[in-house]
């Protein structure tokens, strides 16, 4: 299919936490999270929510590209921490930009979620009529966070990135490879504002419920990620009838720098092949991606040309691969 990322974009808010700003809340300190982690900061709203970060991306997207929200045909947004849960942030970035002409939908696949907008972005692209769309992965965890838990709290962080897609006669194939993959058995390893059931019609009765507060076995999704996400490259880098060594950059899901270098030693590539940007924003789910896919891009560290493979994991439990050309 001829298309290709023409714009990318990122925002984080203003607000930075560092680890020595944690370690006056809790019982940590940055060399305890740095060595476990990778991370060294964060960045976390104070008056905005993810209706800002995403109107924020979006705004970049259209003015880095000369056009306006009424060339737009198609808007997502990955979330799983929406500002409201109607109207969609995708609804919110359409009010924004004048982007009258679009349809609009959220997509709730947590860490993996740009990903899986991806391929339903390629999906849509089969409709001739669709020219340009936007896909956005936006979170605000820090809403989420419980701020006296050391094992969640030093993880995360909020921003938003995105992607402009247009088709273009010039362009070559942009998607060459996928894998998606759900372990829903699994779900219960990372859980995000569980809530009650009650209602007048229920007796009283309610649910149990684990709260609203990110919960996460560590060593569950360590295992998960480092064991299933090189299969998942190699299942997408078959599909493209491409190999390892024909891979420029791996830009993987920003959760631990201990996932991405055990992932790189397992498929026996180079560190170097594997930007990270964790120690700046800390796991930033949904906006991981995008986030460091920007940063490369402004950086000049992607050509266009470059074949790049995406990969995203995390709550669902989910993972996801694209391979494309940049």
């Amino acid at each position: 299919m001829l298309l290709k990322i023409t714009q990318t974009a990122h925002y984080v808010p203003s607000k930075v936490v560092t680890n020595d700003d944690l370690s006056k809340m809790m019982d940590t300190n940055d060399e305890w999270i740095r060595t476990r982690t990778g991370i060294r900061q964060r960045h976390v709203v104070t008056d905005e929510d993810t209706t800002d970060l995403v109107v924020n991306v979006a705004n970049e997207l259209i003015q880095k590209g000369g056009i306006s929200g009424a060339d737009i045909d198609f808007i997502i947004v990955a979330t799983a921490s929406a500002s409201e849960a109607v109207p969609t942030a995708a609804a919110e970035v359409q009010k924004a930009i004048g982007a009258s002409k679009a349809f609009v939908f959220d997509l709730n696949a947590a860490c993996s979620g740009f990903i899986y907008g991806m391929s339903v972005l390629r999906g849509l692209f089969t409709n001739p009529t669709y020219k340009k769309g936007i896909l956005i992965g936006a979170e605000v965890l820090s809403k989420y966070t419980d701020w006296s838990d050391r094992t969640t709290a030093v993880l995360f962080g909020d921003g938003a990135g995105g992607v402009l897609v247009e088709k273009d006669a010039a362009a070559g194939n942009m998607f060459l490879g996928e894998d998606l993959l759900s372990m829903g058995d699994l779900g219960d390893k990372i859980t995000m504002a569980g809530t009650t059931n009650e209602s007048p019609f229920n007796d009283g009765a309610t649910a149990d419920n684990p709260g609203k507060w990110v919960t996460m076995d560590g060593r569950a999704v360590y295992a998960f990620a480092t064991r299933n996400v090189p299969k998942s490259i190699e299942r997408a880098l078959a599909q493209a009838d491409l190999t390892l060594d024909q891979i420029d950059l791996f830009v993987l899901h920003q959760a631990n720098y201990r996932i991405v270098e055990s992932i790189a030693k397992r498929l026996g590539q180079p560190i170097e092949k594997f930007p990270m940007n964790i120690a700046n924003y800390g796991n930033t789910s949904a906006a991981s991606v995008p986030i460091l896919l920007d940063e490369l891009n402004a950086a000049g560290k992607i050509k266009r040309g470059d074949t790049i493979a995406l990969s995203g994991f995390g709550g669902g439990l989910t993972l996801g691969t694209e391979i494309i050309k940049f």
